[in-house]
């Protein structure tokens, strides 16, 4: 567990897609061990999510809380099951060469930047679920921190797509060569060669080693068809996401109703979070 931690912890210092790392190898991550270090991560999400239900007025729901360790994990999961397809057949069109083990080893690595975001926003998810009651508050609160770490998530994916493609044409850095000797001379009338620094401009200008995983690559610019597709499968991937949430619902529990797994086929996501708005406003 150590190990897939410290991997992730390279993922988010931007270390593990370095353009030198890249023209290795294509993102190279372990799979099993971040799927592992996401489910954990979207399962202490739940807990943090629970602490709405096991402090509300009446007394403590015990289940509404195990139901949210159960349910944030399989969202995910679910999600990538119905989204991944698309995604690898417009990663085709765009003439990338990636394979599919590629395509979800770079979907896997976004995963992880979203769930540690949204990790690192439960103990403030936990401590507003303990010191209110309101319960539109509340469903706005993490509507907000999964749209939050969804973004930043679409963004990491987005600058390594950059990383990638550059990665293919950055030419490698030019061998040192050994210092002239200080008696060394031209004939006279003739320029040294320019070759050298020449190349080393580009060179130095696209291999910068950037400091954090959202930065963008200097002198690259991502093909505005291949950004224009990769966004519209993000936001078919927030549309299945915010649907497949409102299947899965109830994630909080309100303290009038009793526990139940899941609530009847009913309006929608977006007329719920509409809802609780006016009523948090009213």
């Amino acid at each position: 567990m150590k190990r897939w931690l410290n991997e992730l912890d390279r993922i988010l210092r931007g270390e593990a897609t370095r353009l030198v790392a890249l023209r290795e190898d294509n993102l190279k991550t372990p799979l099993g061990g971040l799927l592992a270090v996401i489910l954990l991560m979207a399962a202490l999400y739940g807990v943090c999510m629970g602490f709405f239900a096991g402090f509300r007025e009446g007394g403590p729901f015990f289940m509404q809380w195990l139901a949210g360790v159960v349910k944030v994990p399989a969202l995910f999961f679910l999600t990538v099951v119905v989204t991944f397809p698309s995604l690898y057949v417009f990663n085709a069109l765009v003439g990338s060469r990636l394979s599919c083990v590629a395509v979800f080893r770079l979907l896997v690595a976004s995963l992880a930047v979203n769930v540690a975001v949204l990790a690192s926003l439960g103990p403030i998810v936990a401590f507003f679920s303990v010191s209110t009651t309101s319960y539109p508050f509340l469903l706005l609160l993490n509507v907000l921190a999964f749209v939050v770490s969804g973004g930043l998530g679409f963004a990491f994916m987005l600058q390594t797509l950059y990383r990638l493609s550059a990665a293919r044409i950055a030419p490698l850095p030019p061998s040192p060569q050994p210092d002239a000797p200080q008696d060394a001379r031209l004939p006279e009338g003739e320029e040294p060669p320019r070759e050298s620094a020449e190349r080393s401009t580009p060179v130095m200008a696209l291999l910068v080693e950037e400091t954090g995983a959202l930065w963008g690559v200097r002198s690259y610019v991502l093909d505005r068809h291949v950004k224009t597709v990769f966004v519209f499968w993000m936001m078919a991937f927030g549309l299945v996401f915010a649907q497949m949430a409102w299947v899965l619902r109830p994630f909080l529990g309100k303290s009038a109703e009793p526990f139940q797994w899941f609530c009847a086929r009913e309006s929608s996501f977006v007329q719920a979070v509409w809802d609780a708005f006016r009523a948090l406003l009213s």
